[in-house]
């Protein structure tokens, strides 16, 4: 029995040493990338891709990678600045952050004698929502105009900092004189509104919507105000991109699958972003959902060129960086292209495309069809996993005070701006009610004012329009 077991023990020693060198000779690529998951317009560049494990089936394993072994690594974020400051340490290779912190990861790499690219928004706003000031729910400031003298907080080097320096501007304000700006994180900015330590808090996504969803703000001013447009996209450090750019094209196609995802049941993906954020499920939806606040959109358009070139000259403004960056040097479409050529989508078509995603229901009540976005309203009840669709914000209205009598709460309700389309809250929107009983949704209430002085109707409120008896009635299950 001596001998088989000695011989057996040689030919296991020889297997575990050919095993040995074998692993000594294949390559381990990192792929390490920096996400910023509560900031949800970028869960399809990351938090959706990470949970769902959907970069394993597209990373390459033939040709000159059909012997190597990846390290996948993530590592989540607040914002950007902290995620640029790993990437130009080479801790990260790929990240996710908006325009404005994009410019800095862009200036902060050239400084190292480096090189980042920005290889595909992910999502954002031709028209610059997304950003947002906001209130205390209980202050009586209506306008950004009414901030000239206040405090205002947000968070420096971010996409919401370049939105309010370009709001101020646009007021004739001098940023230095005119207002007091202060440095907040999301999290310390949300504390100081409750406390009343703020006059106004300006954010990114979700924050905008995601106090006042919770009570205790009021926004009073909107990114699309300031017409700039914004957006949020993937970085790589463009020495990776050069030595593995099918690595980088299989990041890119994993994105455009979570894209399809979110798109098929945005409901379902909206409740798994809730669980790993703690952002509610009807902010994600407000976003992700049909007629969303921002589209998810790769495709480089003129305005995320515009808006980074922006950024770019609001940094040298503030004398944050005095490089020769320009959007074009940072910009690099090659892989976003090369990544719909392999799943088959056309490019320059939706490059073109400004459109957003369809509410392609039908009104829950009626059966008919959706004519007109800007007077679409959207009701998600408790208990319910879709969310219900109306021709307009009256039928949901009705809809929301007959659920009231069967004893069913509502989660939230949407209804959209007529002016802009954009997707509101409806229990914080303001209203104008014609003497038809039609009624219009605004962000602003000096924005229904004005529609009823040109228009004709009554100003109203939430609770006056609707006839549920106040805001209690909307959102109860997160307040």
């Amino acid at each position: 029995m001596k001998a088989p077991t000695s011989i057996m023990r040689l030919l296991l020693a020889a297997l575990s040493a050919t095993a040995l060198v074998n692993a000594a000779g294949a390559e381990t690529i990192r792929v390490a990338i920096g996400t910023q998951d509560t900031t949800i317009n970028c869960a399809t560049g990351g938090l959706l891709i990470r949970e769902l494990r959907l970069l394993d089936k597209y990373l390459p394993r033939t040709g000159k990678y059909k012997d190597v072994s990846y390290d996948v690594q993530w590592k989540n974020f607040t914002s950007g600045p902290p995620l640029t400051n790993e990437m130009v340490a080479d801790k990260l290779d790929i990240g996710a952050m908006a325009d404005f912190p994009g410019s800095l990861n862009a200036a902060a790499f050239q400084k190292a004698g480096k090189r980042s690219l920005f290889i595909a928004p992910l999502s954002g706003s031709a028209i610059g929502t997304g950003n947002g000031v906001v209130v205390p729910a209980d202050s009586p400031i209506q306008s950004l105009a009414e901030l000239k003298g206040k405090t205002i907080s947000v968070p420096f080097g971010s996409t919401a900092h370049g939105m309010l320096l370009r709001a101020i501007k646009r007021q004739g304000w001098d940023p230095d004189k005119d207002v007091t700006l202060v440095s907040q994180a999301p999290e310390v900015g949300g504390s100081a509104l409750q406390a009343h330590k703020v006059d106004a808090h300006a954010n990114f996504v979700p924050f905008a919507e995601l106090f006042p969803f919770r009570g205790f703000a009021r926004k009073i001013y909107d990114g699309a105000q300031a017409d700039a447009p914004t957006f949020h996209g993937a970085l790589v450090n463009a020495d990776y991109a050069q030595k593995y750019p099918e690595i980088v094209v299989a990041y890119l196609r994993a994105a455009i699958e979570a894209d399809r995802l979110l798109a098929a049941e945005p409901e379902k993906y909206s409740e798994l972003i809730a669980r790993v954020t703690g952002i509610d499920a009807e902010v994600n939806y407000l976003f992700h959902g049909p007629l969303g606040l921002q589209n998810r959109d790769y495709t480089w358009k003129p305005e995320y060129r515009k808006a980074l070139q922006t950024s770019i000259e609001t940094l040298k403004l503030l004398k944050r960086t005095d490089t020769d960056l320009n959007a074009d040097s940072v910009i690099d479409d090659r892989y976003i292209r090369e990544a719909f050529r392999q799943e088959g989508l056309d490019y320059a078509a939706r490059l073109k495309s400004y459109d957003k995603q369809l509410l392609s229901a039908r009104d829950a009540d009626s059966g008919k069809a959706i004519a007109d976005p800007r007077l679409a309203a959207q009701l998600w009840l408790q208990g319910e996993a879709r969310v219900r669709a109306y021709t307009a914000p009256a039928a949901a209205f009705a809809a929301l005070r007959q659920a009231g009598k069967e004893g069913k709460k509502a989660r939230v309700l949407y209804v959209h701006d007529r002016n802009t389309g954009l997707k509101l809250l409806a229990d914080k929107a303001w209203y104008v009610q014609d003497s038809k009983g039609q009624v219009s949704a605004f962000l602003l209430k000096g924005s229904a004012d004005a529609w009823a002085g040109t228009h004709g109707g009554n100003v109203r409120d939430f609770a006056a329009v609707s006839g549920v008896g106040g805001t209690g009635a909307v959102a109860v299950a997160s307040r």
